[in-house]
């Protein structure tokens, strides 16, 4: 080196192949190093780290619930909505759902919820643990009571539990790492609203582009409780599948789960329709049971030929309420389609509205007969309005004909407002709870208008 420094020819030659022998010796080690390793994996396969997770078995699925399941693994929806009886294995699906989607996604977390915070042991918690166990994943989850959650070891992804009683602990969720996407609503039903499921979902959804809702609950008696209207009303990023327990394999069931369905059913059909078929067919409260809340396309109403309005007037605080619809008589089905209501508004500018939604001098248009002058000023802006008949019973006729109809179908787009008060219209009660007869007066501006619209059509002897 001292030689090859002063710049010796000889000795720069023979370092050069000291250093070049040094280098292919390494080289030649490493790769007998890799050979054996080779070798060795060939006889031992490497035993592989964390948990081999394949999805959930067909066998663990209900039939009713195999679309929804194909649907969830495409993330076609956003929210899936499961309204069933007892034994239609609804809570189970869920459940199953929340742990595959645990470990299939391990930036998200999970939070399932009750309404009353006392219940979660019991009952969710205890649901999640069957699903783990039945998913072969015993070992890569951790379970605790105190606090009452549970961490996938492998990832440290978390499954919480809250009630909705206390909303300053559903606030204060901070998950350490990713997001929550996961959510659980079980008995949807006993939560205070749509506002309040809304909210918690606001508080507990943040960040991440994908996100799971599911929902589940026993219908209750009432289909004015709120959670049976929540399903009549359509969402395109919402599934709801409906289940009960004859689609469930009998073994899964057993024999005295049976046998007290077959009781009731024998005893009390009323109560078995809604308890195990989830039927909301309790109070019988409801005007209007015909009610089919959905789109109706450009496609319809480009071929609808049956068009009829109708007026109801209305200042403050009751509104002034419009609408069109269109009956099909060898279908018995009414379409509600166009709406308009407003608050404070005069007839000049009312009928400028009309004007705008397209309604012309050839259009008849039944209005409320309580305000001749109002139909006058409409006459006189150059509408063809009429005033309705009216007549002794004719309100109660036109209720009962209502609701005798096939269908009434609602366009809650369209008219968001008649969607409501006719989900919403109920017989009044008195102290007892016991059905008064007769119609209610009062949230039904745009019932009064379709049925002065309609008037023609029930009116007419053998309708």
């Amino acid at each position: 080196m001292k030689k090859a420094k002063t710049g010796d020819i000889a000795a720069i030659k023979e370092l050069r192949e000291i250093i070049q022998d040094d280098f292919f010796a390494k080289e030649k080690l490493n790769l007998e190093n890799e050979k054996f390793r080779f070798d060795k994996n060939k006889k031992e396969p490497p035993i592989p780290s964390g948990t081999i997770y394949s999805g959930i078995p067909a066998s663990l699925i209900a039939p009713t619930f195999s679309p929804a399941l194909f649907d969830l693994t495409e993330h076609e929806h956003s929210e899936y909505v499961f309204p069933g009886g007892r034994g239609s294995t609804k809570s189970s699906f869920c459940g199953l759902n929340v742990v595959d989607l645990i470990m299939k996604h391990e930036e998200m977390h999970a939070c399932i919820l009750r309404q009353i915070a006392d219940t979660l042991r019991t009952s969710v918690y205890q649901q999640i643990l069957w699903a783990i166990s039945a998913l072969g994943l015993d070992d890569e989850f951790q379970c605790t009571v105190s606090p009452l959650e549970i961490t996938r070891k492998s990832t440290g992804q978390k499954i919480y539990f809250r009630g909705a009683d206390d909303p300053n602990k559903i606030k204060s969720i901070k998950v350490p790492f990713g997001y929550i996407g996961i959510v659980w609503f079980e008995e949807l039903d006993q939560f205070k609203g749509e506002e309040s499921v809304r909210k918690i979902e606001q508080s507990v959804i943040r960040g991440g582009d994908i996100s799971y809702k599911f929902k589940s609950f026993n219908p209750p008696k009432s289909a004015n409780n709120w959670a049976n209207k929540y399903i009549k009303v359509p969402r395109a990023d919402r599934l709801v599948t409906e289940s009960n327990y004859l689609t469930v394999p009998k073994k899964w069931l057993g024999k005295s789960f049976l046998d007290d369905a077959r009781f009731l059913k024998e005893t009390n059909p009323t109560a078995y329709d809604n308890e195990y078929m989830g039927v909301a067919n309790g109070t019988g409260g409801n005007v209007f049971d015909n009610v089919i809340i959905r789109e109706i396309t450009d496609e319809e109403i480009a071929v609808f030929d049956n068009i009829h309005n109708g007026v109801d007037w209305g200042w403050y605080p009751d509104p002034y309420a419009f609408v069109r619809v269109n009956y099909v008589p060898s279908q018995q089905t009414l379409y509600i389609f166009q709406e308009y209501t407003c608050n404070k508004q005069t007839n000049a500018q009312t009928a400028e509205r009309l004007a705008l939604l397209g309604i012309t001098a050839n259009d008849l248009i039944t209005c409320d007969s309580a305000e001749t002058k109002s139909v006058g000023d409409y006459r006189a802006y150059g509408l063809c309005a009429r005033p309705a008949v009216k007549g002794p019973g004719s309100r109660e006729y036109s209720y009962k004909w209502l609701s005798g109809l096939r269908a009434i179908i609602i366009d809650n787009k369209r008219c968001p407002v008649a969607a409501k008060e006719f989900l919403d219209y109920e017989y009044e009660r008195d102290k007892e709870g016991n059905v008064i007869s007769g119609y209610p007066d009062g949230n039904d501006h745009t019932i009064d208008a379709v049925r002065y619209a309609t008037e023609r059509i029930w009116r007419r002897r053998g309708q």
